[in-house]
């Protein structure tokens, strides 16, 4: 335990069989809880924001969006560098060191909730840190794609990813519940406005102590990081991490990487929010500023004067953008990864705003600011379909192990299609009624539908990167697919919050919808029709 592996290769089956499965199991097993944890603190602004509508922080709705909006595009950002890092610091001393930085959001958040004087800027700082949660995917699922063999990477990589994205579900069930009674002291706030937990709404009036939202993590995380250090391992190998140097040295480049990431992020945002949300007031479109930060940070993070070691490294992995296939399934994954994360961090917020408001007809002029006393507790429903989307994805990796990866994201892909639409019918309906709550079950059998394709679909996708490229370019790739996937927590919760405030939250949707469609051909084009580069992987 804890030392570093060398000749490692669990293709050979008696090494597997020997020593190599429970090695590669335990490394998968401190993973998990390591990677669920890491969701949990990116997305708890989904439930977070919800409750601060709640008790009446003095942030408008698309401020609150834009929270979520920050975490997504930071985290997605860390996911460039975080692809790399198992080649250039070894996954022992990278799991180490990423679940550790998880207690900085976790501390300051829970401070900063314990005032609604907080200003904005502060949520921001933290939304913008709580990115590492988001960033520790790419690394994690380079690293276990090393431990096992091919034969069952859907159902490994689904492991780690679907239990991992428990966290999104498992932080959507807990914090309602710890809000409601002071585990970590301090002073309480008053609802304004009603609540909700998993087992019913709580009236507005009741105490609740939001800061606990941030302090629950560290009951996790600090645990997880000395399990990390004591049980995980490094592969030292030329095909995974062959010349890491000294944890010390190990930690630094961590260290220089991600800080390029923030850096470009904090960037990309300054561009984007208007001047009274701490922006630079520019409001550059989100289409021209994404590409730019993703550019930005690829050739940053070339440029970096961290040693020769490195810069071959680096070289070596960025071998990938010269494959064709790098970015067929970037777009494909994304497809997947991109709507379960972007839904994930948006419905709970969009639940309370389409459906906790009665949008009323005044003068001539529609409004949304009447509370809805028959509206659904967002916080009661929220956590369903990232729980679906998560517990279905490895199923989603074994299906696509007997049937190929390709033919079961396309199947997926129609069902994802026809969701979308009916999500839109449901939502246009429900943003012009004075009773939104008519169309709530529809709408959210259809949203869970939506999950479980993505969930099913995720797994699929690591099939086919498993098959497709070979053991060195297997884990960056999935690093990388998963960095440009992850946009879809910046991405989804923006869009929904620019249509929401233009009244047209079903556009939204609609967009989506196309975008599938694009990946079907994409898929057909490269893996199922009769003379595909490479037959149903």
């Amino acid at each position: 335990m804890a030392k570093d592996l060398q000749n490692w290769n669990p293709e050979d089956e008696q090494q597997w069989q020997s020593y190599g499965k429970s090695v590669a199991n335990r490394n998968l097993w401190i993973s998990i809880p390591s990677l669920l944890c890491g969701f949990a603190v990116w997305l708890y602004w989904s439930i977070i924001t919800v409750q601060m509508l709640n008790l009446g922080f003095p942030f408008s709705k698309p401020d609150l969006f834009s929270l979520m909006a920050i975490a997504g595009l930071s985290g997605a950002t860390l996911r460039i560098p975080s692809a790399f890092f198992i080649r250039l610091a070894g996954g022992r001393n990278t799991i180490f060191l990423t679940t550790s930085l998880l207690i900085l959001p976790a501390i300051g958040t829970a401070i900063a909730l314990q005032s609604v004087d907080t200003p904005l800027w502060h949520f921001q700082l933290l939304a913008l840190l709580s990115g590492f949660g988001g960033g520790n995917f790419a690394s994690s699922m380079s690293n276990i794609s090393f431990f096992y063999p091919k034969r069952v990477q859907g159902y490994s990589l689904g492991m780690n990813a679907g239990l991992g994205n428990f966290g999104v579900t498992t932080m959507q069930l807990l914090i309602p519940c710890v809000m409601t009674f002071g585990l970590f002291g301090g002073e309480p706030m008053i609802l304004q406005n009603f609540s909700g937990t998993l087992i019913g709404k709580i009236p507005a009036g009741t105490e609740t102590f939001i800061h606990n939202a941030g302090y629950i993590w560290l009951c996790f995380l600090i645990p997880l990081s000395i399990a990390a250090w004591v049980g995980m391992n490094n592969i030292i190998d030329e095909h995974v991490s062959p010349n890491i140097g000294s944890t010390s040295s190990a930690f630094f480049k961590i260290i220089v990487m991600l800080g390029i990431g923030l850096v470009i992020a904090a960037g990309g945002l300054y561009l984007m929010l208007p001047e009274k949300a701490n922006g630079m007031g520019l409001e550059l479109n989100k289409w021209i500023v994404l590409p730019l930060v993703i550019a930005a940070t690829v050739f940053a993070l070339k440029l970096l004067p961290l040693g020769s070691a490195y810069k071959e490294g680096l070289k070596r992995q960025y071998r990938i953008f010269n494959n064709k296939h790098t970015w067929a399934m970037t777009v494909i994954y994304t497809m997947t990864f991109g709507s379960f994360i972007g839904y994930s961090a948006a419905l709970a917020l969009s639940i309370k705003v389409v459906f906790g408001f009665q949008h009323l007809m005044v003068d001539g002029v529609m409004t949304h600011n009447t509370i809805n006393p028959n509206g659904p507790a967002a916080l009661m429903f929220a956590w369903m379909g990232p729980f679906i989307g998560a517990l279905i994805r490895p199923v989603g990796g074994k299906i696509a192990d007997k049937m190929g990866g390709a033919k079961v994201t396309q199947i997926i892909s129609v069902i994802m299609v026809i969701s979308a639409l009916g999500v839109a019918y449901f939502m246009k309906a429900a943003y012009a009624s004075a009773t939104p709550e008519e169309y709530f079950y529809p709408f959210l059998g259809l949203f869970l539908i939506l999950f479980a394709a993505t969930g099913i679909g995720n797994g699929s996708t690591f099939r086919t990167i498993a098959v497709v490229f070979d053991k060195e370019q297997a884990g960056p790739v999935l690093g990388w697919t998963s960095a440009v996937a992850a946009y879809g927590a910046f991405i989804i919760p923006k869009v929904f919050g620019e249509q929401i405030k233009a009244t047209t939250p079903e556009i939204a949707l609609y967009g989506f919808a196309i975008f599938y469609i694009v990946c079907i051909v994409i898929n057909w084009w490269f893996y199922l029709r009769k003379n595909a580069y490479v037959q149903n992987p």
